[in-house]
């Protein structure tokens, strides 16, 4: 976003969405570097020695086998190591994670995402893919059929959407978990000119405008399909809520 503005590369969290990883996994601190062109054009011992080592007095440094850090990406974790002699701090390294003998990558997660395998895209993240923005006023056609919706904006242009279709979602709504379905997609029954995510919650009646959601995505149940009338398209989601109360019954599922 900063060196090569042209690049339509999505990411897999918001810095929101990171920060709340983190704080989860019992981080005491983070710090959140601005980065800019004058941080990015640090050399790799600038970086190390002006901020890792004046500023912050490091210790002790964990990092992943394949970072690369300093001007142009020029340095690795051999050359942290080299450092780490050099001005008294310990290197040790996060070799390369495997599930299922299958070296998990931010791009194999994209790639699932993208093909909307968000089980594989969860198993390899540890944890259920996260959508949040805040809820905005749709045009009001689900509740016409007993569906009413929250449509969610995302605020952040570079979070990854998933592949359009019809989710079996969750969310944390005042302090309580909430099933639901979600729609990525352009609403093709009702002429939908651009891409939407609507989310609908069982058993739930609640005014939701203009709150903050995130939205937890667990399954995706089927592709997003143009229907003759809005009966159809109420009749189908029916069969997609039971489906959701099923997976939800499903051992290991429960909320």
């Amino acid at each position: 976003m900063v060196l090569n503005q042209q690049s339509d590369i999505k990411l897999l969290h918001t810095l929101a969405e990171k920060q709340q990883v983190l704080e989860q996994f019992g981080i005491d601190s983070l710090i959140v570097h601005p980065f800019d062109e004058a941080f990015a054009n640090l050399s790799a011992e600038e970086f190390v020695k002006n901020i890792l080592v004046d500023i912050f007095k490091t210790q002790k440094i964990i990092i992943g086998y394949d970072h690369r850090f300093g001007k142009n990406r020029s340095a690795d974790i051999t050359v942290l190591k080299e450092f780490g002699i050099k001005y008294s701090f310990e290197v040790e390294e996060i070799s390369a994670q495997e599930i299922n003998e299958v070296s998990v990558s931010s791009t194999k997660i994209r790639t699932a995402l993208t093909e909307g395998n968000i089980e594989k895209a969860n198993q390899y993240l540890g944890h259920a893919y996260t959508l949040s923005g805040n809820v905005q006023r749709g045009r009001g056609i689900g509740k016409t059929i007993n569906f009413a919706t929250a449509n969610l904006k995302i605020n952040e242009p570079y979070k990854l959407i998933p592949k359009d279709g019809v989710y079996v979602v969750s969310a944390i709504i005042d302090n309580k978990q909430v099933m639901g379905m979600m729609n990525i997609g352009y609403n093709p029954t009702v002429e939908g000119k651009t891409q939407s995510i609507e989310v609908h919650f069982l058993n739930f009646n609640q005014n939701l405008y203009d709150a903050s959601l995130q939205i937890f995505l667990h399954k995706r149940i089927r592709n997003e399909l143009k229907f003759n009338n809005l009966e159809a398209l109420k009749n189908q989601l029916e069969k997609d809520k039971q489906t959701t109360l099923e997976y939800f019954k499903t051992a290991g599922n429960k909320l």
